[in-house]
Order: structure tokens, then sequence, then C-alpha cells
């Protein structure tokens, strides 16, 4: 039975705003309170889509949220109707209106971690919400974040879903921003890769000193243990405190992993050795051959990996067994960057090519490729049993790019957020988004 690692591509939502909102995320802080353009950036991340469907890859799609989240605001003691909820907000605390108003749903590398059939011990795809409980406006994401993906895989034969974890910071869990799988064969038994940034009860972990480590082991560990994976197809690792307090605040940031092979920065992680040879060891039982591509201090630097999120890439197999690496166009602009690349396509390798993608306003809010992205192995059968609505096709990429053109603003400031009627406008657009996508009731405007 063939098998597929199908990338579900985060829409971003009509929202999409520079709040500056996530302490630790260089490129959210660097251009808070900027103007930031909601179709553009939706138009960008379809075209993205849309090519790597052209290229024969499987793409899907995973909806936004509903944003402003007035219930949200309600909850923190804002009353009255909807525009007076905003309106108050707007004046009495900005700064949570703004959170409520976040569209940073659109890096669905944090929506969740999804192990693959193969690898759990009831043979289902176990998706788990990440609680993203770092960050209050990324906190509330989750239940809307569940709905929806019980929509897209709704067939509890071959899919399974856990909710977030408790909503404390011991167990502090950032989805698959955190996690990569490795495999011979996307439909074979694989080795997960679970990387921490701090331990929640153990001291002998060190931590980072600036900036929060928003992963923790215990999170980690309990998501294995719901996913029901072997021991012997796990491998945690610590992230380097010290690339942490550079502004790596998910080891997307650092490092990306697909089949066989880690690309990573080699300030990375924390004892790496014994780090790679605990991934060689195990993938082999697997049947794997593991491969490591170690980017030098010297070459690249960790400020240029995070200016240019070179490793915040994806990392694509092709049919002859080369990769492709997706890149945002600031790695072409970073002139140590793209010489690296250069080199490292010419050598032979098995990264055979880099095809470079605008998604600038992404990147300025702080999320590239990779954060755009949560992949999920199917083999056949699961593949056909997911909602076909959210799979990218050429009438869908069509009627998406009409959605956009005909919902979303193509400026939005903070003052915007304060204007009752985008509210309504956001609505608007995600009902009819829930029909394009065969999504059902999905959203808490159409449910309660």
């Amino acid at each position: 039975m063939k098998s597929y690692e199908v990338n579900f591509d985060g829409l971003v939502g009509p929202t999409h705003n520079y709040g500056g909102l996530s302490y630790g995320n260089v490129a959210s802080q660097s251009n808070s309170q900027q103007s930031s353009n909601p179709k553009e950036a939706a138009l960008q991340g379809l075209a993205k889509m849309k090519a790597l469907m052209d290229m024969g890859f499987q793409q899907g799609v995973l909806a936004p949220q509903e944003r402003p989240d007035v219930a949200a605001l309600r909850r923190l003691g804002f009353a009255g109707s909807d525009a007076q909820v905003i309106q108050q907000a707007a004046k009495e605390a900005m700064p949570l209106l703004v959170a409520s108003c976040s569209a940073s749903s659109m890096w669905v590398a944090n929506a969740a971690t999804v192990s693959p059939s193969a690898d759990t011990a009831d043979g289902r795809v176990h998706f788990t919400a990440a609680n993203l409980n770092c960050k209050y406006h990324r906190s509330i994401e989750h239940p809307t974040t569940s709905r929806v993906l019980g929509a897209m895989f709704a067939d509890q034969q071959h899919f399974a879903h856990h909710a977030a974890l408790p909503a404390v910071a011991q167990f502090g869990d950032e989805g698959a921003a955190n996690h990569t799988r490795f495999c011979r064969a996307y439909g074979e038994a694989g080795v997960e890769f679970f990387v921490f940034g701090r331990s929640a009860f153990d001291t002998r972990y060190p931590a980072p000193q600036k900036y929060p480590a928003r992963q923790t082991l215990e999170a980690s560990q309990a998501v294995a243990r719901l996913h029901g994976l072997r021991e012997e197809g796990v491998v945690y690792a610590q992230q380097n405190p010290s690339v942490i307090d550079q502004g790596v605040f998910h080891n997307d940031v650092i490092a990306v992993g697909n089949g066989e092979v880690l690309f990573y920065h080699e300030d990375a992680f924390l004892e790496t050795d014994r780090m790679l040879a605990e991934l060689s060891s195990k993938l082999a039982k697997v049947g794997g051959t593991f491969q490591s591509v170690c980017v030098p201090r010297s070459a690249v630097t960790v400020d240029d990996a995070v200016r240019s999120y070179l490793f915040n890439s994806q990392l694509l197999s092709r049919p002859d067994g080369s990769m492709l690496l997706i890149v945002p166009q600031e790695c072409h602009g970073n002139e140590r960057v793209w010489q690296y690349l250069q080199g490292l396509t010419g050598s032979g390798g098995v990264i055979g090519e880099v095809k470079v993608f605008d998604l600038k306003q992404s990147m300025q809010n702080g999320g590239g490729p990779a954060c755009l992205r949560l992949r999920v192995a199917l083999n056949e059968t699961e593949l056909a049993a997911v909602n076909p609505g959210v799979i990218m096709t050429a009438p869908l990429y069509d009627s998406l790019t009409q959605w956009v053109e005909r919902h979303y603003r193509d400026r939005m400031t903070e003052n915007d957020l304060a204007d009752p009627q985008l509210l309504l406008e956001c609505r608007a657009a995600l009902d009819e988004l829930t029909q394009i996508l065969k999504l059902g009731a999905v959203y808490p405007f159409q449910i309660n």
C-alpha cells in the first residue's frame, strides 16, 4: 500500500496583524505595530500550497481560528454586545484585544503533534492538540483546533484525537514545531523525535536565562504515552538553551527532519553526538539508515539562521530519492546562508535542490515555510478517509483565492482591530469557508 506525507498548510486568517505578541520570537517583536496585509499574506500562503501540489506533493489546508475571540474577552470580564465587548477592550486593555485578534493559528506546525498509524499501538493516526500555554494569544486556540482536526479526520476507525495537555507550565506543549519523525518510508514504522527546552521536574536539565523554553520534557513524554508509542520508537533531545536565548523559540527554527535525514545547525542541541547515535541505532532497528547534515557555525551563525529561517524550511522527498528544500526568500537575501545552500546542492548530497518562496507577510510575523504546515503521514486507505474538502486541488485553490479576494482587507493596523465591523467580516468569511472546506459547524459563533 502506498503512503504519503501530506502537508496541511494553515490558511492565514482575516485578522493577520503584527501585534508583537511573542516574546522570544525576534521577527514577531521587531515588526510589532507595523501595518500588515492580510490579503497578501493569505494569497502568499495559498500560492505555496498550489506550487507544492503542482510539483506532485499531497497538499491540504487547515482553517484559521475565529478572531477576534469575543468569548475569550468575555471570560476576562468584558461585557455587553459583541461590539461593546470589543470597544470596551480597546479602551481599557488594548493588549488583550490585540491578543484576541491574533492570526497566529496560521502556523499549524503548532496546532498538534501527529503520530502515524505505523508507530502507534492501536494502528490509528493519533492527534494531540497543542496547549500552547506559554503565550496567552495562542493558548486560546486548541478548542477550535480540536474541532477543525476532528472535522478533517473524522473516521474513528483510522483517526484518534486527544485533548490538549493540562494548561500549566509543567506541560507546555508546542506541537509539531518540536517534533519530527524519521522513517525509511512514510507507511513503515519510524522513530519519533521529540525536542524539549526544559524539564519541569528534573533539575539536572539546564534552562535558558533570557527567553522561555516553551516545550517541556514532561509534555513530550505525555504525548508519546497518549499516542501509544513504543520506547524503542522514540528519542528525546534537549534544545540548546543558549540558542533559545538567541531567538530559537522552537526547534523548527534550528533543525528540520524528513525521511532518514536530519538537517540541523551545529549549535541546535545538547549532547548532540549521543542523540545522533540513538537516532541512528533506533532507525536501523526498523530498517532505516539515518543521515545527518550538520550546518557548521563557521558557515552560518545562529543569528543568520534566525534572520533567514534557513531551518524553518520544508524538506520534501522526491520520487528519485533526492530531497527538495523549500526556503523563504530571506535565505536568498542572506549572503552567507545563500552561499552555504549553493554549496549544499552542488555537493551531490541528499538535498539536491532549493526552491525559494515569497512569504514575507508570514516571515515578518515570525513564521516560515515549516511553521505554515502540519505534516500527516497517511497510507492510501487513511488518505481516502480524510475529509476530501480539505485536500488541495486546482478548483479548491481557485475557490479559496476568490474567497480571500472577497473577504480580506489589504491593510491591518492596531486601530483596525478595534472596529466592531471586523468581527462581522470575519464571521461571514469563516461561515463561507466552512462550506467550501465541508467542515460543518466548527466555530463558536456557528455552535452557540
